[in-house]
Parts: structure tokens; sequence; C-alpha cells
């Protein structure tokens, strides 16, 4: 998965920035007994999730690898091309 960058995009950053602050806003929350701060958290942690999905949507998120294969047939296919041309 090193190849493929797997999460190192600014949709994936921001969507976990933005659920870790919803996080600690829910776990204050938690200390001082607010009920309604703990929903407000949980919506920050939602929140996270939506920008996120609509950055990477946005076309900020991961992008196809070309050393990532859909097939099998299409890994043979170019192993069979590279033995040819070597």
């Amino acid at each position: 998965m090193a190849a493929a960058a797997h999460g190192h995009t600014p949709a994936a950053w921001t969507g976990v920035v933005i659920s870790f602050v919803g996080f600690g806003v829910a776990g204050v929350a938690m200390i001082l007994p607010s009920v309604l701060l703990v929903w407000v958290g949980l919506a920050v942690i939602l929140a996270g999730g939506v920008v996120g999905k609509a950055m990477s949507l946005a076309g900020m998120g991961q992008q196809a690898s070309a050393n990532v294969y859909k097939s099998v047939e299409e890994q043979t296919a170019a192993r069979q091309a590279a033995a040819v041309t070597a």
C-alpha cells in the first residue's frame, strides 16, 4: 500500500482534523456534564466525514495509481508486455 500513498491527501487530512476537533469537544463535554456540548461534538465529527468525502469527490482525494492493477488479467497483460519489450 505504500505505493498507493493511502490517506495522504488534503481530503483525508482535513476530514481527520475536523473529526479530531469534534472528539476533543465531545471529550471535554464528558468531563463537564453538558449534554448539548456532547451533541455538538458528535455533529462536528459527522461534519468531518462529510467534508472529507466532499473534498474527495471534488478531486482532492486519492487518485488512481498506476502501480495498482484492477484485475489479475490486467496484471498478467502488463507483465507479458514488459517481457516482450525486454
